[in-house]
């Protein structure tokens, strides 16, 4: 029996600690590329750029060298670029749902370091630029006052503006966010399946149109 009891008060210490464990990532962004690295407690692994190592090895398995330059970058550039409708829509769709989560973890969400700089291009479409460029301060005016009620974020770091003479986008900064296993699952419960229906619809919006091929007419025996 004594056993019994030694093993329940085991067992309720690591469940309370597993969900008090605080997980984070950490990204970096910017015209030479990307970088990201996650972290659980004491533990910290490099997601991009890969290790030299492991690309050393892997290239030696394979015999096939790799591009050094290879990171996160990539996949950004075969992500479509959202647009401003985009935006809106996924502010109407996620809006009250992240409201909610982030209601329910009681500021125990860091978000730090937060840096964050974009300069809108408008050499191409100025109007649609000049959209998007209020539409991001408009964002930020409203969304960072409730944002700092509900976690902690110790030194935001924001800076947008206008380039007509740009015909792309720049945007670089660093950006860590942390959160304690049991919020996390809090979140994904409340959030998740909302993201998934939003993120679904938006590649369906923005991915490559096929057409379906017509079927061969045969003539009447």
């Amino acid at each position: 029996m004594l056993g019994l009891w030694i093993a329940l008060i085991v067992l309720t210490a690591l469940v309370l600690l597993v969900w008090r464990l605080r997980l984070g990532v950490r990204m970096t962004f910017g015209p030479g590329g990307a970088s990201a690295e996650v972290k659980a407690g004491p533990l910290r692994v490099r997601l991009a750029p890969r290790p030299e190592r492991a690309a050393a090895k892997k290239t030696e398995k394979t015999g096939k060298t790799e591009k050094s330059g290879r990171d996160l970058s990539a996949a950004a550039k075969r992500f479509p670029r959202p647009t401003a409708a985009d935006l809106k829509d996924a502010w109407r769709t996620l809006g009250p749902p992240a409201r909610r989560a982030l209601e329910r973890t009681r500021r125990s969400v860091r978000l730090a370091p937060l840096r964050l700089s974009v300069t809108v291009g408008g050499a191409e479409e100025p109007a649609d630029a000049a959209e998007l460029y209020g539409l991001l301060n408009a964002l930020v005016w409203t969304g960072m006052p409730a944002l700092e009620r509900l976690v902690d974020v110790p030194d935001p770091q924001i800076h947008t503006g206008i380039d007509f003479d740009a015909p792309q986008t720049r945007a670089e900064g660093e950006l860590g966010l942390s959160i304690r296993l049991g919020t996390l699952i809090a979140v994904g419960l409340t959030l998740g399946l909302p993201a998934l229906k939003w993120l679904r619809s938006y590649c369906k919006r923005h991915g490559p149109r096929q057409t379906a091929p017509r079927a061969a007419e045969h003539p009447a025996a």
